[in-house]
């Protein structure tokens, strides 16, 4: 449902749910005539009232390259916003014209959280919570996928739907990938003990030509561009699963942001440092990417898990590419670091790479995203939770009661460590070069010329060895993300 403010109409405030399960998606015209929102950007990108093709944004594509990400309220188009966690919005008449304030108000700091001794954890609770919201969300007259991992998170929702009876309703899968962290045999061997159907996923790493249709078609149908690492290993889940069309789709993202965002020792370090290195970012910013000197100057903000193209770089791309390291510089405070790292990487990053990949691939093939973890209910009673629950400062160790929980299907944490889902896009990029090159090299929003030789010095890079060949894979993986997206989406194009 789209909702229309029109001038003069008493004032609104706004906001998204507690974790964000549901952004508002909003449209502030140009000529602050135009006001419309709602929760599904789809519905409003296809509005008549929307004008097409929208603008892109050179501000968010700046921050894009740079960082990865575009923070909220901002997003890569000009005149649409997203409201999402602890975002708000004021929308009121001024002299006729709409007006809107935006402002941030994050909910789960851990000092809002109980004494140690007032609340206890329960299992029972928040399995049958877990299924609860779960199911209401799913449609059953549709199929229904998990994506499993042998990670806490989805085997916690494998383990509350088991234990309601939805092993014949929920089907499994997991994606498979080369080399140690694959989890598709842990995946396997967990469905095959609570009694789910299982399917693997196969990672692709030289596309075919068919493939490369099913991409652009892909490309075509994203609300919104996507720089996360794993971005085009969707395209190919449809082509080898196609009841994945029209489904539920069930992903355990979404409770780092309240449980206690807790970094690695190496992060822990570097944000430290960064108190004094930010202010090198005067002489980083002008390095190549590929240098170590361009990590320097990095922020604060910038240690949350943020990469991407240097200023100088960014600039040889984009014409008029803006410094964003200002934004994320202004950001920076002395707040408790695991705090401060929800703040940022779990309202921002997590909320507009990790998850937003996830709602593009639903959004583009018409599927329901369930996001049981960002349920308001389970964000509320987690977010109370006494932090010695959930999370160990001094091990850098989280999620301690699903840890405990999902030892009842045998599965100790501890022991299995820290697995990601992860795509291996250096020999994706080294496999398919022409093809990216090609795609980079026809889009129009980059300047061509410095763009072409810049290339060709990347493509020297990635045929060495070491972090400079992968910081250059890197580089033209995400530009030609970008590219992908500038080129085929039917918003702009």
């Amino acid at each position: 449902m789209i909702v229309h403010y029109t001038p003069n109409q008493p004032s609104i405030a706004l906001e998204s749910d507690l974790a964000g399960e549901f952004p508002l998606y909003l449209y502030w015209s140009e000529d602050k005539s135009t006001f419309l929102y709602s929760k599904s950007i789809t519905e409003l990108l296809d509005d008549a009232r929307v004008p097409k093709p929208l603008k892109v944004s050179i501000e968010g594509l700046s921050f894009l390259l740079q960082s990865g990400v575009v923070p909220p309220p901002k997003t890569a188009y000009e005149n649409i916003y997203i409201l999402s966690v602890g975002n708000k919005a004021s929308v009121s008449t001024v002299n006729n014209k709409i007006d809107i304030k935006f402002s941030n108000e994050f909910p789960f700091y851990n000092s809002n959280r109980f004494d140690f001794k007032e609340i206890k954890p329960d299992e029972t609770y928040i399995t049958q919570l877990l299924a609860e919201v779960t199911i209401n969300r799913l449609d059953e007259s549709k199929q229904s996928f998990l994506f499993h991992s042998a990670g806490k998170d989805s085997n916690s929702i494998a383990l509350a739907l088991a234990e309601a009876g939805w092993q014949n309703k929920v089907t499994l899968i997991t994606h498979k990938t080369k080399g140690i962290n694959d989890e598709s045999h842990i995946s396997k061997e967990i469905a095959k003990k609570l009694g789910f159907k299982h399917e693997v996923l196969i990672e692709q790493i030289l596309l075919s030509n068919d493939y490369k249709v099913i991409a652009q078609d892909y490309f075509l149908n994203l609300p919104f561009p996507s720089t996360d690492s794993v971005t085009l290993a969707y395209p190919s889940y449809v082509n080898q699963l196609p009841m994945l069309k029209g489904s539920n789709i069930i992903d355990g993202m979404g409770n780092d942001v309240y449980m206690g965002h807790i970094p690695t020792r190496s992060e822990y370090t570097r944000q430290q440092l960064s108190v004094y290195l930010k202010y090198l970012r005067v002489l980083s910013k002008k390095c190549h990417t590929t240098s170590r000197l361009n990590v320097i100057g990095r922020t604060r903000s910038e240690c949350t898990g943020m990469s991407g193209l240097s200023f100088k770089d960014s600039g040889k791309v984009l014409k008029d590419s803006q410094d964003i390291s200002k934004y994320w510089l202004a950001k920076d405070n002395d707040d408790d670091y695991l705090d401060f790292r929800a703040l940022i990487r779990g309202a921002v990053i997590d909320t507009e790479i990790f998850t937003r990949k996830a709602r593009n691939f639903a959004d583009s093939i018409g599927a329901n995203l369930v996001l049981p973890w960002a349920n308001k209910e389970l964000a509320l009673y987690f977010s109370k939770m006494p932090a010695e629950f959930l999370f160990n400062r001094k091990e850098l160790r989280n999620k301690l009661v699903l840890r405990n929980l999902i030892k009842k299907i045998g599965i100790d944490s501890n022991q299995l460590g820290k697995y990601g889902f992860t795509f291996d896009y250096k020999s994706l990029v080294v496999n398919n070069l022409s093809w990216m090159v090609q795609e980079i090299k026809s889009c129009n929003y980059w300047n061509s010329s410095s763009m072409n030789i810049y290339l060709e010095d990347l493509v020297k890079i990635l045929s060495g060895s070491g972090r400079g060949a992968s910081v250059a894979a890197s580089t033209i993986h995400r530009i030609f993300l970008l590219s992908a997206w500038l080129n085929n989406c039917k918003y702009i194009n």
